[in-house]
């Protein structure tokens, strides 16, 4: 009964979830393509920081 009760809680949970505007969808976009940067340029400062200490080493 376990695997019935989960689908009638993900039935639940689809009916009461609605569906984001352009605007939401636009900002939720901009903020997972903003927080892949960030983390593309910690990276990559990283990799400096490591070949600068590999020449000097």
């Amino acid at each position: 009964m376990a695997l019935l009760d989960l689908i009638k809680s993900i039935i639940q949970m689809l009916k009461l979830s609605k569906r984001s505007s352009r605007e939401e969808y636009l900002l939720y976009l901009k903020l997972t393509f903003l927080g892949i940067a960030v983390v593309g340029v910690i990276g990559f400062i990283i990799k400096i920081i490591s070949s600068l200490l590999q020449l000097m080493g």
